[in-house]
């Protein structure tokens, strides 16, 4: 999706839900997403948007990892997961996800 996009898709999700719900659905703080919404975040406003389309984009991603596709939400719920010495599978996906230029953020 275009930046343009992706801005309309978080102005929808306010007014469906409301702005704290969004905000606490992406990860960010309510102030941020007003910013966004106004041009006025100063912050990496790709990572934003970035966040926005992993959650409500409807985008899916052939992993490496798993061998099989998943929606773009679930390839970032492990791109972020840490190390995990303890778990083979964790372990695999973890080396996968360094590798891989897939997922929206890292």
């Amino acid at each position: 999706m275009t930046r343009p996009d992706l801005l309309e898709l978080l102005r929808s999700k306010c007014a469906e839900l409301s702005q704290a719900a969004v905000a606490r659905a992406i990860g960010y703080s309510d102030g941020a997403v007003s910013q966004a919404l106004n041009g006025k975040y100063q912050g990496s406003l790709d990572n934003l948007l970035a966040r926005v389309e992993e959650v409500w984009g409807g985008v899916s991603v052939d992993c490496p990892g798993l061998g099989y596709e998943i929606s773009l939400a679930k390839c970032g719920e492990w791109r972020r997961k840490p190390f995990a010495a303890t778990n083979p599978q964790r372990v695999a996906m973890f080396r996968a996800c360094q590798k891989c230029d897939k997922g929206g953020t890292k």
